[in-house]
């Protein structure tokens, strides 16, 4: 039965998806060429709050636990397991003030209303997992900007999204090199639970009435630290809290 109600529900949600992205596009387009940064990632944050605000159609609410956790006024890297697109909306919307840039594939960046062109001029790294010598000198360079600017890149260590919940080994390079350029990072472990029961029936239709739970644990200086006590500690801190 809730299957079937999804139907309806869901086409509407992605009417609404479609017009959220399709309006915002030409606003950012404006906003960053016209009065530069802040503006566009105004524009940004407006855009993500539509964006998770269109789920609530489907009956999904959201949870953020430890918001005063995040640091504000140093680089951040914000590190994730990963288990549906809609991880990356609440976290554009409900952390924006640490302003989060994203480690996105490419095909991301190419023909999405609005996503592209984010992911494109907001400062975020695109890159092509199948070229590590594109991929890597990009992580650098992200990583590099959020050092500069205090501002916090977030990375999802398992690289491809979990469909079940059920989280997968992390990788180390992008981690390495981000703790490496950006050496004055604190290191923010983020547990995401329940996101992947959005897409449990495929694209369509969606999950109705999840509730979404990120939890923000406490930050820690990387500075001083050997990588692998970073990488053990973020891994194990992400992956105790995800619901079995």
């Amino acid at each position: 039965m809730k299957k079937i109600i999804s139907y309806p529900l869901s086409a509407i949600y992605y009417l609404l998806f479609s017009c959220s992205l399709l309006i915002f596009h030409p606003i950012q387009w404006l906003c960053f060429n016209l009065f530069g940064y802040n503006a566009h990632k105004k524009s940004v944050d407006i855009l993500n709050f539509f964006l998770v605000a269109n789920t609530y159609i489907l009956g999904t609410t959201y949870k953020i636990e430890n918001l005063n956790l995040l640091p504000q006024g140093v680089p951040l890297i914000i590190s994730a397991n990963h288990q549906s697109l809609y991880d990356i909306p609440a976290i554009i919307w409900f952390m924006r003030k640490v302003h989060p840039k994203f480690i996105s594939k490419k095909e991301l960046a190419k023909g999405i209303p609005s996503i592209s062109y984010n992911l494109n001029h907001g400062g975020s790294a695109v890159i092509d997992r199948k070229d590590p010598k594109q991929s890597l000198p990009a992580i650098k360079r992200i990583a590099e900007y959020v050092e500069s600017n205090k501002r916090s890149v977030v990375i999802f260590p398992e690289g491809t999204r979990s469909k079940t919940g059920i989280p997968r080994a992390f990788a180390e390079n992008g981690l390495k090199i981000l703790c490496k350029y950006a050496p004055s990072a604190y290191m923010v472990p983020l547990t995401i639970n329940n996101s992947w029961k959005m897409t449990k029936w495929g694209s369509f239709p969606l999950g109705l009435g999840n509730k979404l739970t990120f939890t923000i644990h406490s930050s820690f200086a990387i500075t001083g630290m050997p990588f692998s006590e970073i990488f053990e500690k973020t891994e194990k801190t992400v992956i105790e809290r995800i619901n079995s």
